[in-house]
């Protein structure tokens, strides 16, 4: 069972597990009021940027609801903004970039990040949590996936349809490909200073990938999403790969090197297995609504969810996206206290 690995690390690895771990997507968020308490009326990167500040905001949901992993506190552009690209998370809008990129001069304007200069806020918060935690309470470090990355910076921000992107995309290959590639690299060091500060598992949130159709991933984004777990393998740690509307190109997702694939949950979990097949673990995959509804209804479709997955090793519960911040706590609470009562037969 090797009793040695935390729950979350196992099921990562497709071993047997004693019982179901679970973690929320934007578990440290505004559906926590002490949350809201501490970060106060701060921007994300403000918050980002004190360490302290940082850590406590990632260890407030493992307190409150006894998660089997934490998820550093940060964002997707943090590298970006670290390296001066002049991005800002603007509340009730996201990531907004004040010039957007539209030729090879902005690609320029891209560069690996410096650990110990640009990063070393990221990896002292890092620090913080993972001696907090000690070997029980794994953490995890996180970038943005490089077709999601690019949509902000060649879109200027959220898009319906992300039109521009996809412009650029099909009809300057050789550009997309520099600003991918420029991208990969700069996510690979994101990574390894968080992994090198404590992160014991990553997640590569790719959310927007699922706007492609299976052939535009695989020739247009799949080269710089393997770039990127490639970059991590010697690391040795979990690597999970995450969008949103994701069903058609699951397969894909997981050849880019991942040991774990997100579901959302517009994808039974049963189906995702099928898609992926043996070796690969799956996260999700329970709607994020569905946990503003009373508890008897939420403990029904979170029961379906794990029941959809199976009793095979190598499942992770999670949401199919992130906790809207509208949640009540005492739910998730609720659904943690759930899933840990499942048991697999493999144990």
């Amino acid at each position: 069972m090797h009793p040695d690995q935390p729950v979350f690390l196992r099921a990562c690895r497709s071993l047997p597990v004693e019982r179901v771990p679970v973690w929320f997507m934007r578990q440290a968020g505004r559906s926590l009021p002490e949350f809201r308490a501490l970060r106060g009326t701060s921007s994300v990167l403000d918050a980002i940027a004190r360490p302290e500040l940082a850590a406590e905001l990632t260890l407030q949901p493992v307190r409150r609801y006894g998660v089997d992993a934490a998820i550093l506190f940060s964002d997707i552009v943090t590298p970006l903004a670290a390296i001066g690209v002049g991005v800002d998370v603007v509340a009730g809008r996201g990531p907004v970039v004040s010039r957007p990129f539209r030729s090879a001069s902005d690609i320029a304007r891209l560069r690996v990040p410096d650990a110990a200069g640009d990063l070393a806020h990221v990896a002292e918060a890092a620090r913080i949590v993972a001696a907090e935690l000690g070997d029980a309470v794994p953490l995890i470090g996180f970038c943005g996936g490089p077709f999601t990355l690019a949509c902000y910076l060649v879109e200027g921000g959220a898009s319906r349809d992300f039109r521009r992107t996809k412009a650029l995309m099909w009809e300057e290959p050789d550009l997309w490909s520099q600003l991918t590639r420029a991208l990969a690299d700069i996510a690979v060091e994101f990574l390894q200073v968080q992994v090198a500060a404590g992160a014991r598992a990553v997640q590569i949130f790719d959310s927007w990938a699922g706007l492609l159709a299976p052939a535009a991933y695989a020739a247009h984004v799949l080269p710089a999403a393997g770039r990127i777990f490639d970059g991590l393998a010697a690391s040795g740690v979990p690597r999970i790969h995450f969008g949103v509307g994701t069903g058609e190109i699951l397969p894909l997702m997981a050849a880019a090197g991942a040991d774990v694939v997100g579901v959302d949950w517009r994808v039974p979990l049963a189906g995702a297995r099928q898609r992926l097949g043996t070796g690969i673990a799956v996260q999700g995959n329970l709607d994020p609504v569905a946990c503003l509804a009373p508890w008897p209804v939420v403990a029904a479709e979170a029961t379906a969810v794990l029941d959809d997955a199976g009793d095979e090793p190598g499942h992770i519960f999670n949401l199919g996206h992130g906790v809207l911040p509208e949640t009540d706590p005492g739910i998730l609470a609720e659904i943690v206290g759930l899933v840990h009562e499942r048991r697999s037969r493999d144990a």
